[in-house]
């Protein structure tokens, strides 16, 4: 299960929302969570914490409908203004990819 040697898609809604070291920093923190073999699920969502600091975000991880659950920091010290909008990041293991996009729930709240 995302075996980083799989090609990433990143969705152009990530992108028009995140900045790319904020993207990258995602892709470093499931790096480390492979390491640590605490990936449990194919399926992982990285919801933005209101919180930071100059040079730090927050994202948490969350598992099998939030039953696994651990807080990330993120070096980063660009604009913030993504932040305090609830956005969630899912990240889904497929065959032959690794899938970023934005979760369906961010959506429905435009709705």
């Amino acid at each position: 299960m995302f075996e980083l040697t799989k090609k990433r898609r990143v969705s152009d809604e990530v992108k028009e929302i995140i900045p790319q070291p904020v993207i990258d920093g995602l892709w470093k923190t499931l790096k480390q969570m492979q390491a640590d073999d605490l990936v449990v699920s194919p399926v992982i969502a990285f919801v933005f914490s209101d919180d930071y600091t100059e040079d730090t975000i927050y994202v948490m991880g969350l598992q099998n409908s939030g039953d696994v659950a651990k807080e990330y920091d993120l070096a980063y010290s660009g604009k913030k203004d993504f932040l305090g909008n609830g956005t969630i990041v899912i990240v889904k293991d497929k065959p032959k990819t690794i899938s970023m996009s934005i979760s369906a729930v961010n959506n429905q709240t435009k709705e």
